[in-house]
């Protein structure tokens, strides 16, 4: 009896302990929307994971909701239903979009503000903050993946054509040369390239410092027109679709279709994003090179700086202030240098804050991986120009797809460069039209 009585004792003891715990142990969700996956959705998992097991204030959930365009459609239909996260990955083509969405987010600036977080926005590479920020210098959102073009070089392959693996490829002119010899040495696929408009359109006239928009690319006013059908840009795409008809460049698709063809050790070269570096390395089963973005040599001011690609964090309205403190706190998070440099270090991606790439350098990271530090060197080497310090055009995710249909037509024959470039710069500016005309 007395047993049992002891026993109800501590049953309701444990009882009465419970009911008093929720309230401490209740923790603020925060949600994440991403478009990563497969080992950058893993990495991804692993930082949300630190973030939670760090405090038990806040718990973030990410959730992959599709590919950049995806995400971004999926965050403007869950925001007019109510039910939006808290954090949205945005591609930084929807920045224009983003920007012109009003009352739909909460500038990071005045979240990391309000809720006490550090954050110092002078601790970010000046060519990724300014992509983000305000003509006054205030961040609109977090720059999360930051990377930019760079050339891949399968060496077995220029070793198995006769060509030393160390040529020089800095121009598009030894380029040319390289694709010639590489054909007739036995490569089937001397050249593809991931991301056609990203690379060969817009760092492209960033990096021989020509307009691909007027008004700054977009940053100066919403009234801009594109450009990228200039002299330099035509003889560019004009010179890639003879490569194209001769069996000297392979177009696989308009994403990233050739990175498989490279990875598998089918292609002696492949333009592609810096941050391409986790998954050639994971998987290449060939000795590979990371090289500078080739320029073409006699193009006054070329090499300026590539601009960047990738996507930053957008902080949606509509939230608990007790619930944007727990973003704020994220936030700072996935800004220190230990968070920064692993994921740059990791992925390839810049290291979007100078104290990461100072711990990179210090830890022997480039060092033991060159070529590692061909990116950040790319963007910082020269102060960005008007027309190399990015880009901020609206409806611009659609440009970029008409840009690729016009672009298919140049491989294929169908069209000349400068006819396709024409009618994309036509078909573009409709839009960029629309989109001002609904954002005036």
């Amino acid at each position: 009896m007395v047993k049992s009585k002891l026993a109800g004792m501590v049953i309701g003891a444990t009882a009465l302990s419970l009911a008093w715990t929720p309230a401490a142990l209740a923790q603020t969700e925060i949600h994440w929307w991403h478009a990563f996956t497969g080992r950058l959705g893993e990495l991804l998992a692993e930082q949300v994971e630190k973030f939670n097991a760090s405090q038990d204030e806040y718990h973030v959930v990410g959730s992959h909701k599709g590919n950049y365009s995806e995400t971004l459609n999926a965050g403007i239909a869950a925001f007019r239903a109510g039910e939006q996260p808290h954090i949205l990955m945005v591609f930084e083509v929807g920045t224009a979009t983003m920007m012109a969405a009003g009352g739909a987010i909460k500038p990071v600036y005045e979240v990391m503000a309000e809720g006490g977080a550090e954050f110092n926005p002078d601790g970010y590479l000046g060519a990724v903050k300014g992509y983000y920020t305000t003509t006054t210098g205030e961040m609109l959102s977090l720059p999360y993946n930051s990377s930019t073009p760079v050339i891949y070089v399968n060496r077995d392959l220029f070793t198995e054509a006769g060509l030393d693996p160390d040529m020089d490829l800095s121009t598009w002119q030894q380029v040319d040369a390289a694709l010639t010899a590489l054909k007739e040495g036995g490569v089937d696929c001397p050249l593809t390239t991931a991301w056609q408009s990203w690379v060969h359109l817009e760092n492209f006239s960033a990096y021989h410092n020509v307009p691909f928009a007027t008004k700054e690319n977009g940053f100066a006013g919403l009234d801009t027109e594109l450009a990228f059908n200039g002299p330099v840009q035509v003889k560019h795409i004009e010179t890639m679709g003879q490569w194209a008809a001769d069996g000297r460049f392979l177009y696989a698709g308009r994403r990233n279709e050739g990175g498989a063809n490279f990875r598998g050790g089918e292609c002696a070269l492949f333009t592609e994003s810096s941050a391409g570096y986790a998954g050639v390395k994971a998987q290449a089963e060939f000795d590979f090179q990371i090289r500078p973005l080739p320029y073409w040599d006699g193009v006054e001011g070329a090499p300026q700086n590539t601009i960047i690609g990738g996507s930053s964090l957008w902080v949606l309205s509509g939230h608990e202030a007790g619930e944007y403190e727990g973003v704020a706190a994220f936030l700072s998070f996935l800004s220190t240098s230990d968070i920064q440099a692993k994921w740059h270090q990791d992925t390839g991606y810049l290291p979007i804050t100078l104290a990461a790439a100072a711990q990179t350098k210090d830890e022997g990271f480039y060092e033991a991986n060159p070529g590692t530090e061909i990116a950040g060197m790319q963007m910082t080497a020269k102060a960005p120009t008007p027309n190399s310090k990015g880009l901020r055009l609206g409806n611009f995710d659609q440009i970029r797809g008409i840009i690729d249909e016009e672009l298919e037509a140049v491989w294929a024959g169908d069209k000349t460069a400068q006819a396709a470039l024409d009618s994309a710069v036509e078909r573009g500016n409709a839009l960029l039209r629309r989109f001002e005309q609904a954002n005036r």
